[in-house]
This record gives C-alpha cells, sequence and structure tokens, in this order.
C-alpha cells in the first residue's frame, strides 16, 4: 500500500459512493440516544467517583474502575461534538461542557476546529495533520513514553487554565504560545494552532473563562483545606488514567504508516482502524463509536449510534475484495503487537 496522493484512485471513490448510498438513511442523528448516554454515563460516573472518594479498599478499586469507563465515555463525546451540528440536538454542546468539558478541564474548544484538519484530505498523515504522527516508522522505544506522559495530563490541564490562562490576559507573548501550543487536544508537537474569530472566539473565550475559574476555585479549596486531599488527588487520578486509557485507544485508532506524504482515499481507509464484533472490549476503550474508526473517516457524518448498523450493511453488501475489509482489525493487543513490531526501516509493519 502506498500513500501518496493518487488523483485518479477509482477505487476509493468508488468505496465512498457504495457506502454512503447503503447508509445513507442513518446520517440523521437521534437526540434521545444523545441525551440518555451522556446523563447516564455522567451519573453514573460522578457517583462512582464520589464512591471512590468516600470509601477504601476494594470497594474504592471497584468504584474507582467504574468512573474512569464512565466518564471516559462522558469525556468521548467531544469527539461527536466536532461533528455534530448546533441545531441536530439542541443544547448538547453546552450540556456537555458544563457537565463534562469544565470539570474535567477539557472544554470543547480544544478539539472544535482542530479535529476537522485531521479528516482533511490533503491533511490526512501530514505534517500539517494535528492528530497524526507516524509511529510506525518511529522507533518502538518512542512508545512508552507517548502513553505514560499522559498521566500529567490533570496537572498540565491545571497548569494550562489556573496559571497560563489568567496570566496570558496581561501578557500577549503568552496569549499567542497559550493560543498556538495549549489550546488544542493533538498528538502532532509541530502544529500551531490559529487564533479563532467569529461566533467561535466568543464560544471559546466563555468556555476558556469557566475552566480556568473552575481550575482555580479547586486549587485554592484544596489549598485552603475545604476540598479534602483525598478527594483532589482522587479526581486527578481518575483523570491521569481516563488519559492514559484514551492514548493507548489513540494507538489503535490507526495503523500510523505514513511517511508524511498525502493519502489517497483507499490508503487513509486502511490506515485507520475498525474493531468489530465479536470483540466485547471496544465497548470499553474505544466508546462512543471509537472502535469504528476507519468507517468514521470514510462517512463521518454518520452519528455514532449509526456505526454498527453501517457497518453490518457494508460488511454484508460490498463484494468480495473491496477496500472495505482492510480496515477491519480482530482487538486492540493485535493492533499494539503489530504497531511493536513494525519494520522501523520502511514504516510498515512486515507482511503476515
Amino acid at each position: 500500500m502506498t500513500n501518496a496522493c493518487q488523483p485518479n484512485d477509482v477505487d476509493g471513490h468508488d468505496l465512498i459512493r457504495a457506502a454512503a448510498g447503503l447508509t445513507r438513511d442513518l446520517n440523521r442523528a437521534n437526540p434521545v440516544i444523545f441525551w440518555t448516554d451522556l446523563l447516564a454515563s455522567v451519573l453514573l460516573g460522578y457517583g462512582a467517583l464520589a464512591l471512590a472518594c468516600m470509601t477504601g479498599g476494594s470497594v474504592r478499586l471497584v468504584a474507582g474502575a467504574v468512573a474512569v469507563l464512565a466518564l471516559y465515555r462522558a469525556e468521548s463525546f467531544i469527539h461527536e461534538l466536532t461533528h455534530l451540528k448546533p441545531t441536530t440536538v439542541r443544547g448538547f454542546r453546552t450540556a456537555w461542557n458544563v457537565l463534562v468539558g469544565i470539570p474535567m478541564m477539557v472544554p470543547s474548544f480544544l478539539y472544535e476546529g482542530v479535529h476537522n484538519l485531521h479528516h482533511a484530505r490533503t491533511r490526512y498523515g501530514t505534517a500539517q495533520d494535528p492528530e497524526y504522527l507516524p509511529l510506525a516508522g518511529m522507533s518502538r522505544w518512542a512508545l512508552p513514553p507517548f502513553v505514560l506522559l499522559s498521566l500529567l495530563t490533570p496537572l498540565l490541564l491545571l497548569v494550562r487554565f489556573a496559571v497560563l490562562a489568567p496570566l496570558s490576559l496581561y501578557a500577549a507573548p503568552v496569549r499567542r504560545i497559550v493560543v498556538e501550543r495549549w489550546s488544542a487536544l493533538t498528538i502532532n508537537p509541530a502544529f500551531r494552532r490559529r487564533p479563532p474569530d467569529g461566533a467561535f472566539r466568543r464560544r471559546w473565550l466563555i468556555q476558556e473563562s469557566a475552566t480556568s475559574l473552575w481550575a482555580i476555585a479547586t486549587v485554592g479549596l484544596t489549598i485552603a483545606g475545604w476540598i479534602p486531599v483525598r478527594v483532589a488527588l482522587t479526581c486527578l487520578a481518575t483523570v491521569s488514567v481516563i488519559a492514559c486509557l484514551n492514548q493507548v485507544r489513540t494507538l489503535a485508532a490507526h495503523l500510523w504508516e505514513g511517511d508524511g506524504t498525502p493519502f489517497d482515499v483507499t490508503a487513509q481507509y486502511l490506515d485507520s482502524v475498525n474493531v468489530p464484533p465479536p470483540a466485547l472490549l471496544p465497548m470499553l476503550w474505544a466508546p462512543v463509536g471509537l472502535r469504528y474508526h476507519a468507517l468514521h473517516h470514510l462517512l463521518p457524518g454518520i452519528p455514532y449510534h449509526a456505526l454498527g448498523e453501517a457497518h453490518r450493511r457494508l460488511s454484508a453488501s460490498l463484494p468480495t475484495g473491496s477496500p472495505y475489509a482492510g480496515g477491519n482489525h480482530r482487538s486492540l493487543p493485535a493492533l499494539l503487537t503489530r504497531l511493536w513490531q513494525a519494520d522501523r526501516a520502511v514504516g510498515r509493519p512486515p507482511p503476515t
């Protein structure tokens, strides 16, 4: 497989046309599913977190694990927000930020306006892609730090919102750095974000201010003793584990076989990953439709709750030999093993 941009990628465009035709009726988001899923995840997650803060022993560990998985699911809706039209599920973006984004210090402006660049055909897999690194061509010893450094996420978020955000109000050079380098959920360290404008700038500033006040209040109340240290540390640990789990999922979202040049349609799909049934664990480590990441790249307009049905239709209807089957993989361990064993000399795994 080559990732060179090919203007006559007939198979890829045929795949998109066929897939779009088979799933045309699945493009509408269902507000009932969105609201029910989010509210259930939030209630379960915060309830389990409260229990973990108040108990000890095995109950604390089980409650902590439930809190991580439920809040991870709730937080993963940030991905859906980037593809959701404002009028489709009214009030959902605001509610998500109030319930999840601000308390967990990941307001949606950190992802909106960034994730769409990852889907741009001319950017995917290049140095201009904020969510791509050629990991299959890098030293395998870069993979453990890639995951483990994510454990520092809550501390970095506290610095960003409790320290740098208010400081940037009085220092233009700090503000420029904060906007360019500390205002996007990315994995590409070379990515620099542009300043926001228009209506998005207003949303950005409201979300940033609210998150900054939350972070400052949390730190201040902990120092003053109003929030017990045990509670603060439990919350920080929960966010750390969620970030680490998401980073592991990121390793399995693509094959990371790019060499910096643009991908054609087929190559972009095949570099992305589905982990469909019968595997059961992806519903935990890749929630809210993220287990169908390759399908999402093929048809980004389909809401998460319809991706399973879309996958079933495509698998049953597309002819033998269609590129669609090439995006389906067995499990997380198999994907991580493939990435670890990749042939670093050429940036691709050895043939199987």
